[in-house]
């Protein structure tokens, strides 16, 4: 192991015993391919990327929370510099428009009616619990209408239990995504 490596793998605390986190590999391809990406714009990573990284979990692995704070750390520096350079490309009127559509589409998925939000899985699937989410939409309907205080960690940080029948998750997933987008975007 190289002193890069071991600088790497020191950066975030290890789970113990029976607990699973992070696989280090992956994560430390990973940060390294997004540091690569962000301080000489190699191969066009972007917030969204950053956002929907997955990892596989194994025992002895990174704590999830810490890799994912940071995780959050960058992705919204990748943000702040998608913004920046779309203003100076398009002008803050483009900028503002295209976020303005965005948050108009979330909302209308939003502002359905309970239990009908999104599409469900079949009875024999497990979905996210419908009664969660729509909680969930709800407040981040009000915040997208009246500003209600919400923050893009409470937003990364949502998890929902399963049950059969539930909310695609694909969908809500997609959806809470566009919210960090909005929110992002308006930072």
């Amino acid at each position: 192991m190289t002193a890069s490596e071991t600088t790497a793998r020191a950066s975030f605390p290890e789970t113990r015993g029976r607990e699973k986190g992070y696989d280090k590999q992956p994560v430390d391809e990973f940060l390294a391919r997004a540091r690569a990406s962000f301080e000489q714009a190699g191969d066009g990573l972007t917030s969204a990327d950053v956002r929907q990284v997955a990892f596989p979990l194994v025992r002895h692995g990174y704590t999830i929370a810490s890799v994912d704070a940071a995780l959050g750390r960058i992705e919204d520096a990748f943000a702040a510099r998608e913004r920046s350079s779309a203003v100076a490309e398009q002008g803050a009127r483009a900028w503002v428009g295209h976020t303005r559509e965005l948050a108009q589409e979330v909302l209308d998925r939003l502002s359905r009616p309970a239990k009908e939000r999104f599409d469900r899985v079949s009875v024999l699937r497990y979905g996210y619990r419908i009664a969660e989410v729509d909680l969930v939409a709800d407040k981040l309907a009000r915040y997208l209408e009246t500003g209600d205080s919400v923050t893009v960690e409470q937003v990364r940080a949502v998890a929902f239990r399963m049950q059969r029948g539930g909310y695609r998750e694909t969908q809500v997933d997609a959806v809470l995504d566009a919210v960090v987008e909005v929110m992002l975007a308006v930072k």
